[in-house]
């Protein structure tokens, strides 16, 4: 074999270099000048968008690209920058990035693969710049920050999901590690590349906060004399320190200690030494998946525009997602859902012709556990929350991938704004989704199921007193529905035709928060009557129950947060639970994810059979449908 000259070589990186070959790169774009095809537009004093009913759950089309905010802030001129993906949802998850001092912005999104990422997960990026001398300190540049992020929590031009991830390069981290101290609930995940610190001062500011129970204009919830309020030092946050200065040590002690993490670290060849949090864990914001928290630090520098190193911190960051961004005793970390991985499957359908959005989710467990038969639980989201949002805001995935369950959610329609969406034409969608999922799946026609969440569970609701041939039962949360004095009910959203009532039975549970929605706060029994009262009313009347005095409840589900009332009919014997209703003690209007289970675990025992005259027989299986003819006939 030849042995290849010194000077070939040379020459063959000269000619590479000079016709843009570099075979080695710092980055791994393959197109590291691409970003100089993107043109940069500007927000500011930029009309909304129009609605685009050709996209269903996108934001419009002409709102995707690359976009400039700029801010005045103590009299100097501030800008940020936003990446929104042709793909991006409404309600998206974005990314909040501090990019370091020296660079081109665009420039380094692009060779970092952040663009890359945003386009391939169909998601966006806001992000936080130096001023013209770089980066101040996390003080000098609190009301940058706060500006920036207000702005981006709430605009006419985008819309996000209500949480955020965030990572900080180098002199920016520490600003936005500082609104992280200061808002945590409202932080997914976290990652800090060079960073350093913060001080124990400032943590300690925010450390002894406690989460309360006020929340803008829904019902307060009142806490027991004896109950130990949470605070902001305990709040699980997924932290990853890349490279840190000696001084950051207090940062990390702080997160450490707010993860409830062991004190012992695991080597990782990734993150490098992972401190995870205790197994079991007392912490409220993981008392439904588990001990799935961590911090870790890695004592090492990464190269800020390789790809690979954006590539594991979006590995670290979003494996997780978290609700609720106000009261903290419902706010949960959780596992956030792998599309890819699970096999959720995404798709568009004409409904009275405007394009709409669907999921669906198969999981292997369905034919495993129900063979070509399984239940299928349709699942309407609060107001403008789209079918993306609610599949991690409720983790209904977990609950179907454990129980075998086919998952339908139908996603919302544009209303409010071009960037919003709201529920319209419920039962024709619905319709075609039954049949689209009769047609094409291995479903059980008599297990059909139905539930939702504020403006869903009125849907919900709203069903089961127009319309309840169509579901097996009802299960939902915090959105009672009622017929109104010409005994109608409203199903298809805030706008459209009333349906008449039917006053027929179908077994129903419904579960609100002490600080819900206050025309429907309160009990059954006290002095006020309101929205749920005349829910309650309608469906005790059609099963001919007594609502008694309130008295008999059970307590369950973490620090007792559940009070429970049961309204029993007894069949052959089998005491079945035909009525049900839930009262959280520790959350406001959004619901937790420990609820979903709760609401399966009393819609599983239910199915209906419709024979060739239209005529109904439902049935009890006290075992779930697990034992083959368990189930018993109600409602003769």
């Amino acid at each position: 074999m030849k042995k290849i000259s010194v000077k070939f070589l040379l020459l063959l990186v000269i000619l590479t270099t000079a016709l843009g070959l570099s075979a080695c790169s710092d980055n791994d774009s393959d197109d590291n000048d691409g970003y100089e095809q993107i043109t940069m537009q500007t927000l500011d004093d930029r009309d909304a968008p129009e609605y685009d009913y050709t996209r269903a759950n996108k934001i419009p089309a002409e709102m995707t690209g690359y976009w400039e905010k700029s801010f005045e802030v103590n009299g100097t001129t501030r800008t940020a920058k936003v990446y929104i993906s042709a793909e991006t949802p409404i309600r998206s998850y974005y990314t909040v990035i501090a990019v370091p001092d020296g660079v081109n912005t665009l420039e380094f999104l692009w060779k970092s693969g952040w663009i890359a990422t945003a386009d391939a997960r169909g998601e966006g990026l806001f992000v936080l710049e130096p001023g013209a001398d770089g980066w101040g300190t996390y003080a000098e540049e609190s009301d940058y920050v706060n500006a920036a992020i207000s702005f981006y929590s709430g605009n006419s031009y985008f819309s996000i999901y209500g949480e955020h991830y965030l990572v900080g390069y180098g002199a920016g981290a520490p600003a936005l590690e500082a609104y992280a101290v200061a808002n945590p609930l409202r932080v997914i995940g976290q990652v800090y590349l060079d960073s350093e610190g913060l001080p124990s001062s400032y943590i300690e500011s925010y450390a002894s906060t406690e989460y309360g129970g006020e929340n803008g204009t829904y019902a307060t919830i009142e806490f027991p004399d004896d109950f130990e309020k949470l605070t902001y030092a305990e709040t699980v946050l997924p932290t990853w320190y890349i490279n840190p200065a000696d001084a950051a040590a207090d940062s990390i002690a702080y997160w450490q200690a707010a993860n409830d993490c062991e004190t012992t670290a695991q080597a990782d060849n990734t993150y490098g030494q992972v401190y995870p949090q205790t197994d079991p864990s007392e912490r409220w914001m993981t008392s439904y998946m588990g001990s799935i928290s961590k911090v870790a630090v890695l004592d090492e520098a990464l190269s800020y525009q390789k790809a690979a190193t954006s590539e594991k911190i979006q590995n670290f960051l979003y494996y997780y997602s978290r609700y609720e961004n106000v009261i903290g005793y419902a706010n949960q970390l959780v596992i956030r859902a792998n599309y890819e991985e699970l096999g959720i499957e995404i798709g568009n359908m004409v409904v009275d012709g405007d394009v709409r959005e669907y999921m669906i989710y198969v999981p292997e467990s369905a034919a495993t556990i129900w063979g070509d038969a399984a239940p299928v639980l349709f699942v309407w989201a609060g107001n403008t929350q789209t079918d993306k949002v609610f599949i991690d805001a409720t983790s209904w995935w977990k609950v179907a991938k454990e129980e075998g369950i086919i998952l339908v959610l139908p996603c919302e329609q544009y209303n409010a704004s071009a960037i919003s969406v709201s529920h319209t034409d419920n039962d024709l969608f619905f319709q075609q989704l039954r049949d689209l999922i009769l047609n094409n799946y291995d479903a059980d026609p008599t297990r059909l199921y139905c539930t939702g969440q504020s403006a869903g569970s009125m849907a919900t609701q709203g069903f089961a007193i127009a319309k309840p041939w169509y579901f097996a039962a009802a299960a939902s949360t915090s959105g009672p529905n009622y017929p109104n004095d010409d005994d109608a009910v409203q199903i298809d959203g805030f706008s459209g035709d009333l349906t008449p009532a039917s006053h027929e039975r179908i077994p129903n549970f419904l579960i609100y928060g002490a600080g819900d929605i206050a025309f429907f706060s309160g009990s059954l029994w006290d002095d006020e009557t309101n929205n749920l009262d005349y829910w309650a009313d309608y469906f005790l009347t059609v099963n001919e129950l007594d609502p008694g005095d309130g008295s008999d409840y059970t307590s369950t589900g973490w620090y007792d947060r559940f009070y429970n009332w049961t309204w029993n009919k007894t069949y052959e014997g089998f005491d079945v639970p035909v009525f049900k209703l839930s009262l959280n003690r520790f959350r406001s209007h959004n619901c937790t994810h420990e609820e979903m289970p709760i609401l399966w675990d009393y819609l599983k025992h239910f199915s209906i059979e419709t024979d060739a005259s239209d005529n109904i027989t439902r049935y009890y299986s006290p075992s779930g449908f697990k034992i083959p003819y368990d189930e018993i006939p109600i409602y003769p």
